[in-house]
């Protein structure tokens, strides 16, 4: 079996296969990370970022997805290295919201909640899962402002797949009665985002990876999918720089982008031509707004406050049933995300105009709030996040992805509840309300981006069946976000490897005769 991708579906796909006795490949396009090699701060841009052809090796990837017309494009945030998303990631990990399960795209499959249920307590005890045990001055701010909307009541701490522990100290693994690694507990410094250099992280190489290559699974790392074509019964994959692999069967896990370009381009030159029309179509933003608040330089109100105390995320509230906000952090000195900061402004007609006199009509107060300088530790990121139906269709054309309005309500570009929060939170700061750069062009940001490659009940509704095999090409699976086939409202981490668990428990043992996860449709 070759899987594409060590996410957090491909590194499920490479443990449960091995365990059932099949031979695994997994390609991986990053490299490879010790705990030592993660960068000290985001400013360390050669192990930050993901940017090949800068030199650039990190585990953040920026991708802007073009879109066609107005309100379409989206800047994505995601994950690169052996281990995927869960590298970079703010290691949070919720169930979804109701309406997940209710959406029209698939609530006519499977009862989903029953379905996933035992798939997500395994995946919290793979993923040990706790809740976050401290109040940091980001979670009193943020109570504060759940109150002052009236929602006091759903404040409350986070889920997190984090070694809490004793900070710092190392013992004998926690998880897998010895099988896995030994970890030290976690210090809170924030860093998560940046890659936690401090062995508390529950990352993918610390639980279904590392158990995955004990049982025998080759992980390739640098190794770039370029193709996938039919030969004889199976597969041949190819990489860049010459690497070729023969298999019987190929599972997609290289992240919601990265399958679909895949696909769409084994589509487009015929070497997949059955796959389904709607491959592309319910590419999710997971309705996403990344807002924040800001305080100024040398503020005497909140004169040696740090925000950057404790993981990456540590608490959340619901301002309604269908919105989430959670205060997020970077540990101290990874200013360079602030670079992407602006002022928060309504969106709508005339948003850029607003922005340009927001600048002038308190240019001293904006340009200082704008420095970068302690920005970590001035800085508390507002993470919105909704579970309503609307969505994004991914095409592709000259070789690239572009984007386009999609089924249902148009993606938003802003959300009233997130600028109602952030304005509420700069209040209690003592600081100024911002947005990102780029949604002054109404071009939102995304830390989650979904779908494309959604579960439907036929070619002609999905690209994937229930049990996540491709429609049209037998021995082809899809087991990452792009599968996601609706907006959570909550972050996606937890769902990915639920679905994925649930669609391995379906698979018989190497030499079994079940035939349903390799028949033909």
């Amino acid at each position: 079996m070759v899987v594409i991708g060590s996410g957090f579906g491909g590194s499920v796909a490479a443990l449960r296969l091995s365990e059932k006795g099949y031979s695994v490949a997994v390609l991986e396009a990053g490299r490879r990370f010790e705990d030592r090699d993660f960068p000290k701060t985001s400013w360390r841009l050669r192990k930050f970022l993901w940017a090949p052809k800068l030199g650039c090796y990190g585990i953040q990837r920026i991708t802007l997805l073009r879109g066609d017309e107005k309100g379409a494009g989206v800047l994505v945030l995601s994950g690169a290295g052996v281990g995927g998303g869960s590298l970079v990631y703010a290691n949070t990990l919720y169930r979804p919201l109701p309406a997940f399960y209710e959406d029209p795209q698939w609530r006519d499959i499977a009862d989903w909640r029953i379905e996933l249920a035992p798939h997500y307590d395994t995946a919290e005890r793979m993923l040990g899962v706790v809740t976050y045990d401290r109040m940091t001055a980001a979670d009193e701010a943020m109570k504060r402002v759940a109150e002052r909307m009236g929602v006091g009541h759903t404040f409350h701490k986070t889920p997190v797949g984090v070694f809490l522990g004793l900070p710092g100290k190392q013992v004998p693994d926690p998880y897998f009665g010895g099988e896995g690694p030994p970890r030290s507990g976690c210090t809170h410094c924030g860093g998560c985002m940046t890659g936690c250099r401090h062995n508390a992280k529950n990352t993918l190489v610390k639980n279904y990876l590392y158990l995955a290559e004990r049982k025998g699974a080759k992980v390739f790392e640098r190794t770039e999918v370029v193709s996938v074509h039919p030969h004889g019964d199976g597969y041949i994959v190819k990489a860049k720089r010459g690497k070729v692999f023969e298999t019987d069967q190929v599972v997609f896990a290289a992240g919601a982008l990265g399958t679909q370009r895949i696909l769409h381009a084994m589509k487009a030159d015929g070497s997949l031509p059955h796959v389904s029309d709607r491959l592309g179509a319910l590419t999710r933003t997971n309705s996403e707004s990344l807002l924040g608040a800001t305080v100024l330089p040398g503020q005497a109100r909140t004169r040696g406050v740090d925000f950057t105390d404790g993981v990456a995320i540590t608490s959340s509230f619901h301002p309604d049933e269908r919105t989430h906000i959670e205060p997020v952090r970077y540990g101290r000195g990874s200013n360079a995300m602030g670079l992407l900061q602006a002022p928060a402004t309504e969106g709508g007609p005339g948003r850029f105009g607003r922005f340009v006199k927001t600048m002038f009509t308190w240019p001293f107060a904006y340009w200082r709030a704008l420095s970068v300088r302690r920005w970590s530790q001035r800085t508390i990121i507002a993470l919105v996040m909704q579970s309503h139906d609307n969505s994004l269709t991914v095409g592709y054309r000259r070789g690239r992805l572009r984007s386009r309005l999609g089924h249902g309500a148009p993606n938003p570009t802003w959300i009233p509840e997130g600028n109602e929060a952030v304005r509420l939170l700069a209040e209690e700061v003592g600081g100024l309300p911002g947005g990102t750069m780029l949604e002054m062009f109404d071009i939102p940001m995304t830390a989650h981006i979904l779908g494309g490659a959604v579960i439907g009940g036929s070619p002609q509704t999905g690209v994937i069946d229930k049990y996540h095999r491709v429609f049209g090409h037998k021995g082809l699976h899809v087991v990452d976000g792009a599968a996601v086939s609706a907006n959570l409202g909550v972050n996606p981490s937890l769902t990915i490897v639920a679905q994925a668990e649930r669609a391995f428990s379906f698979w018989p043992a190497k030499g079994d005769r079940d035939p349903r996860p390799g028949e033909g449709h």
